[in-house]
């Protein structure tokens, strides 16, 4: 909500600056967002001024040249001014800029030549002082304002708001008293003690005492106090979706545009002036909080208005020129012809004031909250009716509204109101009272507050309160009814506004209570330290995905990651579903990095993933997962490394294995797979949960499948990406993997055994084996150490020879043997036996030492 200072102090005026009153509601829980200023920047050099003559110029048809009195302060006499307005004429009082004026688009008023007259300023329009729209006239202010304030060089902010700071404000859902001026007015002089202007409705030139409306349509009997009451009539049908409605009946209606104060302070607010009926129900909207709508009473068929729910399917055109389908949760008001407006959120084109309106009917309703919160949403339509609906008002707001608008009717309309007001269903329940203890607020807020003091604060605050053996008896206002409910919520408002800066600043007693990471958590952030400490960076993505994402990633019709949860209520339609792959979001993150020039990427994530499961009460299930995207470069060319490697499947398997060792899961077994957003031939899914047995694929050229992997389970999948999932994302390829955390964390070893280390020197050996091209050297590694033992503390391939001396279809493995014992240091004698134990483990894999 946007709070113009000028109106604000009308209502209450501190003496403080704008920082000031900011610092004070948002200290006291209405809290100020943003500070701007509008209008002028410089109110100093625009003034009232007098056009004694007006003739025209000399050298141009549509221009004319003023001579303006605008007072002895700043000039010894009268000054010219060309001015080419239609409407410029002797004798009028204007806005003049005299030279040096800031306006508020920015620009600098100058005396200048035009067609060699010279002109001292500007005389200005609406639109030049961003008051109004304005057209192509100047602003003229005879009969608009108290003649006093019309003399020349009056400062035009001393008789209009052309310049004013306007708080922002952040208004929680439940305090709708605060979307009216005089609500924040209130809550400004409870934080600051100044006084508060007494409300702008205290006085009512309409229709005073218990009203009546259509006999058989409302609550209770009918009842009347004006013979003109059957001029209009309301029926309410749905008395649960409309506590309260009020209409009045106003003839001999002038519309026009309506006086510049008034324009000034909408378009300070952000309210755009239209005309001044309509300007009028937004004026009070404002100050009040109380929506109002007008109705052309001529255009009312039958002058009855029916409030029901909607038929379903029903369509109506609202004041905005769009044709909406209604449902039936939703409120109609209807007359003869139809429905004409939606009840709470705008009003119909069809009974819309227009300039040839005279009689108006002024309909004031209260709105069931959640009924108008659904059809906004469900519409998609939001305004200013609606956003204060929605929060719940209260009924007795439709009476103070009915009466500022009846003031302002009359003032500026030159209307006249019929006696009689249509009131179905009347103010609402009487308060609670509620008991707040002296000791209770003590106990609360551990400080005590002066039982005065209490009282003090919930009276500035318009809650009534009654001296009690142990406190205050205290019954909220009406529009505080709903939020106010028991005695923590007055110890509340008695403590935001004596000052929650002053309570004090305590911890609570922890009693020996200490927080620890369980076992999850710790090897969570040992997993995510492993790939930070490897260079990677970590990304966080939407949880949300567009149904475009499964043909981006040329999923298959039944793969069942298609099956994404969708949402009740998206965000858009690009944010409709719940993602079931981290890898989306990863490579967003890339095609977003490599937009801003960042080619060489390396991105983790660790998220939420859903998938639906039919066996579960929610049909939805999620789990923790774990992805990592390499694309580019490893590393940046240099003088030594011209040729930097790319991100490809061996250098993201080196990331897995990393990974893995960081948690002490047993080495990942991968078994070639297929995947559809993957490179085929370069894929896999991973395994772990159980030892590959030695030599189990030495019959298939040392590939595996799921039998080697025995009991592991399939926890993900590794590979490099298509090319055309690359390319639809814009990058020039990378490498992936992605895994369910939660099962990798459940096959992390639990227990950590230390050794000491050992004192005592290694031992190494080198032989060379030769071995046929289908016994990979995973195989003969693992081979060399099952038949070694504990003596063998590393072997490693440090030299590969293919060519004539081996023969063809052989190769030869430079193996490097290092032995070490707890105990003793070892000589030539202690590892031959267990030297020859993996050469005749090696020969069973078709090997021979290379002589």
């Amino acid at each position: 909500m946007r709070a113009p200072l000028e109106w604000l102090r009308e209502y209450c005026a501190p003496d403080l600056d704008v920082h000031g009153i900011e610092e004070r509601l948002t200290m006291t829980g209405t809290k100020v967002e943003a500070v701007h200023h509008f209008g002028v920047a410089d109110a100093e050099r625009l003034v009232v001024a007098r056009v004694l003559e007006c003739a025209p110029h000399p050298d141009a048809d549509r221009l004319r040249v003023c001579t303006v009195d605008v007072g002895e302060a700043e000039h010894d006499g009268p000054v010219t001014i060309v001015c080419g307005a239609p409407n410029v004429a002797a004798e009028q009082s204007v806005v003049v800029a005299l030279p040096g004026a800031l306006m508020p688009d920015g620009s600098e008023i100058a005396a200048v030549k035009l067609r060699g007259v010279r002109s001292e300023g500007m005389i200005c329009s609406e639109q030049e002082l961003a008051i109004g729209p304005g057209g192509d006239g100047i602003l003229v202010l005879d009969g608009n304002l108290e003649d006093g304030a019309l003399s020349p060089g009056t400062p035009l902010s001393d008789v209009l708001a052309i310049s004013t700071d306007v708080l922002e404000l952040e208004i929680t859902p439940n305090r709708p008293d605060c979307l009216g001026m005089y609500g924040v007015a209130r809550e400004l002089h409870a934080a600051t003690g100044a006084p508060l202007a007494r409300p702008p409705w205290q006085e009512d030139p309409g229709s005073a005492g218990p009203l009546g409306g259509d006999p058989g349509a409302q609550r209770g009997p009918a009842r009347t106090n004006g013979e003109d009451a059957s001029a209009a009539s309301v029926d309410v049908q749905c008395p649960d979706l409309c506590p309260r409605f009020t209409a009045r009946v106003f003839e001999h209606v002038t519309i026009a545009p309506s006086p510049p104060w008034l324009k000034a302070r909408l378009s300070a607010a952000g309210q755009r002036p239209i005309n001044n009926v309509v300007d009028i129900t937004n004026y009070v909207m404002l100050a009040t909080g109380q929506p109002l709508h007008a109705f052309d009473l001529d255009r009312v068929a039958g002058a009855r208005l029916t409030v029901r729910r909607a038929h379903e399917g029903e369509q109506l055109t609202t004041l905005d020129g769009q044709v909406r389908t209604l449902d039936g949760e939703m409120i109609v008001i209807e007359d003869a012809d139809g429905p004409t407006s939606i009840a709470g959120l705008m009003g119909g084109a069809r009974s819309e004031v227009h300039d040839g309106t005279t009689r108006v009917l002024l309909e004031v309703a209260n709105w069931y909250g959640p009924s108008i919160h659904r059809a906004s949403w469900a519409l998609g339509l939001r305004s200013e009716a609606s956003s204060r609906f929605e929060k719940g008002l209260a009924p007795e707001q439709c009476g103070w509204a009915q009466a500022l608008a009846t003031r302002l009717m009359i003032e500026l309309c030159g209307a006249s109101v019929l006696p009689g007001t249509i009131d179905i269903g009347g103010e609402g329940p009487q308060p609670p009272t509620i008991r707040l203890r002296e000791r209770r607020v003590q106990a609360i807020l551990g400080v005590q507050i002066a039982r005065a003091r209490q009282q003090q604060i919930l009276q500035a605050l318009d809650f009534a309160t009654v001296a009690a053996d142990d406190g205050l008896d205290v019954s909220p206002p009406p529009v505080r009814r709903e939020d106010v409910t028991r005695e923590a919520d007055l110890i509340e408002e008695v403590a935001r506004i004596d000052g929650l800066e002053r309570l004090p600043a305590t911890l609570p007693k922890r009693r020996g209570a200490y927080g620890v990471l369980s076992r999850e958590q710790r090897l969570q952030r040992r997993a995510v330290d492993a790939l930070v400490g490897r260079g990677l960076y970590e990304a966080v993505g939407w949880t949300f995905i567009s149904r475009t994402l499964f043909e981006r990633l040329r999923l298959g019709r039944d793969d069942p990651r298609r099956a994404a949860p969708a949402l009740e209520n998206p965000l858009s339609e690009e944010q409709s579903l719940l993602r079931t792959t981290l890898l989306g979001s990863l490579l967003d993150t890339a095609a977003h990095n490599r937009a801003r020039g960042i080619e060489d990427l390396r991105l983790f994530e660790v998220g939420t993933v859903f998938a639906r499961s039919p066996d579960r009460e929610t049909g939805v299930f999620e789990r923790r997962a774990l992805a990592v995207l390499l694309s580019g470069r490893l590393q940046e060319p240099s003088w030594n490394s011209p040729d930097a490697r790319a991100a490809d499947f061996y250098a993201v398997k080196a990331v897995l294995e990393a990974l893995a060792s960081a948690l002490r899961v047993h080495a990942p077994v991968l078994v070639p797979a297929r995947e559809p957003f993957l490179h085929p031939g370069r894929c896999a899914t991973i395994h772990v949960g159980a030892e590959r047995a030695n030599g189990a694929a030495s019959d298939r050229g040392g590939r595996f499948d799921a039998a080697d992997a025995g009991a592991g389970a399939a926890i993900g999948w590794i590979g490099e990406l298509h090319p055309l999932v690359a390319a639809a994302w814009g990058l020039p390829g990378g490498s992936c993997f992605e895994l369910d955390l939660d099962r990798l964390i459940a096959a992390a070893a639990t227990d950590t055994a230390y050794e000491d280390l050992i004192g005592y020197p290694a031992l190494r050996q080198d032989i060379a084996v030769i071995l046929p091209d289908q016994v990979s050297a995973q195989q003969a590694l693992a081979s060399a150490r099952a038949a070694a033992g504990e003596l063998l503390r590393d072997v490693r391939v440090f030299d590969v020879y293919v060519g004539p001396q081996v023969g063809e279809g052989r190769r030869s493995l430079a193996l490097a043997l290092s032995f070490r014992a707890a105990d003793r240091t070892l000589t030539d004698e202690d590892v031959a036996p267990v030297r020859e134990r993996i050469v005749a483990a090696l020969a069973g894999l078709g090997g021979e030492l290379r002589g």
